[in-house]
């Protein structure tokens, strides 16, 4: 069961954060999954903290935490 869930769109990427884990879906379907202990910045974020994210040109930057993910 799930105790948090975030879902945000923006810029041909989806975030959801779900069951302690990251999900990020790319335009055309690519998807990559996360275990949040990888990232305590993430982990310990509060909901606000994890929806205030931009799409850079080679990731996800989170605002209000000042952290950043590289995907491909």
């Amino acid at each position: 069961m799930p105790l948090f869930t975030s879902r945000k769109q923006q810029q041909h990427l989806k975030v959801t954060f779900q069951n302690d884990m990251l999900l990020v879906e790319q335009a055309g379907g690519k998807q990559q999954v996360f275990p949040l202990a990888f990232f305590p910045k993430l982990k310990d974020a509060s909901e606000e903290e994890r929806n205030d994210w931009t799409a850079t040109s080679g990731g996800i930057h989170w605002n209000k935490l000042d952290f950043n993910l590289s995907i491909s």
